[in-house]
């Protein structure tokens, strides 16, 4: 038995890896599965991707199948890294149409948990750019779903955090763009209310997200940073863009060791967020030339930077509520983490559409992103966030929980008795089962 965790470092538990290397050897895993899972490259920040038995790690099946730049039709193994693909099709003028906050996700993982980015308010998440997918049931049978074919096995297999069958494949379409470079321009707004406006009226931004910073209090509360973005054309570059079209993403950095629980306080982290948001506004107004890997991925600079959070591990709380209710709410949850003398280390608003699968997270609306550290006291505070976000007709991110209630999920994802019926018709005997799944009752 091994002792894994999600990125969250919290909980760990004990179960059987089995690491395939070729898609036989991946098939003969599921169908020989003993409530076990797929797990790519352990970004889920809970226990999505950890079985509660055994859990397959898909890292092995990484290769490219094929590309059709006429389409930018790319087929791939489940296990490639979004980093990687990025690493040699941007280079070539091309880029994935969603990407998340880390390129250190596998494909696989992206579309079982429909990952969203910047964009999903205009052009949706990852989910919506996927062809088709060649997935191993437990059963033993392997299908190739798409819109076309077998529609509903693709509509709860997007989202479906794995729990419909392994994915050994998928043909996903990439952008066509002309630069590696992001035209980002940063809106100062002085308290939520501000924020949410900005957002509205910037719809017609390709990318759009808000830093907020999370321990200003009273009018400040939810000051924030927006910074939209767009797609560099290469007649936009400057001299020096211009000699470097594609630039390449750094070696990140690494954390080698875990931060003492000191490091991370409301002093230091208040500090930290009073000179990022001045020297942030000091350039708002103006439009800037951004390399695409630190716009969209910029915690990817430090390597390991969940051992910011110290040995006890973080907790990542992402709700999403209508756009009706999202002010009132938002507000809400931001007060109360206040009252009870939290901070998050990072606090993160973006506005979203509608999702792609049963299960998807996204809905027409606002989601709020906060990261704790891990504490004894943690879960009684968020279940309050929880009530909250239930209250307002919200629900919370599969990818990112570890310790919401049946009672929350299932007041939040109002298709899951579709998903059920699917699961239940490749499954009948309930072999996949991840920690998650155990917990949410799927």
């Amino acid at each position: 038995m091994t002792a894994i965790s999600g990125w969250g470092r919290y909980p760990i538990n004990d179960t059987e890896m089995i690491r395939p290397c070729t898609a036989d050897a991946a098939r003969r895993a599921t169908v020989q599965a003993d409530q076990a899972v797929a797990r790519g490259n352990g970004r889920a920040f809970g226990d999505a991707a950890v079985g509660v038995r055994q859990t397959i790690e898909m890292a092995h099946l990484n290769r490219m199948r094929a590309f059709d730049p006429q389409t930018g039709q790319l087929t791939v193994e489940a296990g490639l890294l979004l980093c990687d693909l990025i690493a040699i099709f941007l280079p070539r003028g091309f880029f994935p149409y969603v990407v998340p906050g880390t390129s250190f996700i596998t494909v696989g993982g992206a579309i079982a948990a429909d990952v969203h980015g910047k964009n999903h308010h205009c052009e949706g998440g990852f989910g919506q750019y996927v062809e088709s997918i060649q997935l191993v049931l437990p059963t033993g049978e392997t299908i190739v779903a798409s819109r076309e074919k077998h529609p509903d096995l693709l509509r709860a297999t997007i989202g479906g955090m794995g729990l419909t069958g392994t994915i050994l494949e998928a043909t996903i379409r990439l952008r066509s763009v002309e630069t590696g470079w992001i035209r980002q321009r940063t809106i100062v707004a002085d308290d939520l209310g501000a924020a949410i406006a900005a957002l509205e009226c910037s719809e017609s931004a390709t990318y759009s997200v808000a830093w907020i910073d999370c321990l200003a209090r009273g009018r400040r509360l939810g000051r924030s940073l927006i910074f939209l973005g767009e797609h560099a054309a290469s007649d936009q570059l400057g001299e020096r863009e211009d000699a470097n079209r594609f630039p390449l993403q750094k070696p990140p950095m690494s954390m080698p060791v875990d931060a003492p629980s000191f490091v991370l306080n409301r002093w230091t982290v208040g500090a930290f967020n009073d000179l990022y948001f001045r020297a942030a506004a000091r350039k708002a107004g103006s439009s800037a030339l951004v390399p695409a890997h630190p716009y969209f991925f910029p915690l990817d600079a430090l390597g390991n930077w969940n051992r910011i959070y110290g040995r006890r591990g973080f907790v990542e709380h992402q709700s999403v509520v209508p756009t009706k209710n999202a002010p009132a709410t938002l507000a809400k949850l931001l007060d109360r983490v206040a009252k009870h003398g939290r901070f998050s280390f990072l606090t993160v608003l973006k506005k979203l559409g509608v999702g792609s699968g049963s299960l998807s997270f996204p809905m027409q609306g606002y989601t709020l992103t906060l990261d704790f550290p891990m504490e004894r006291d943690l879960p009684s505070v968020l279940d309050e966030l929880d009530e909250l976000v239930v209250a307002a007709g919200g629900r919370l991110y599969l990818a990112k929980d570890v310790r919401q209630s049946r009672r929350t999920f299932e007041a939040g994802y109002g298709d899951l008795p579709f998903f059920n019926k699917v699961r239940r018709t490749v499954d009948p005997t309930s072999k996949l089962k991840s920690r998650l799944a155990e917990r949410l009752g799927i």
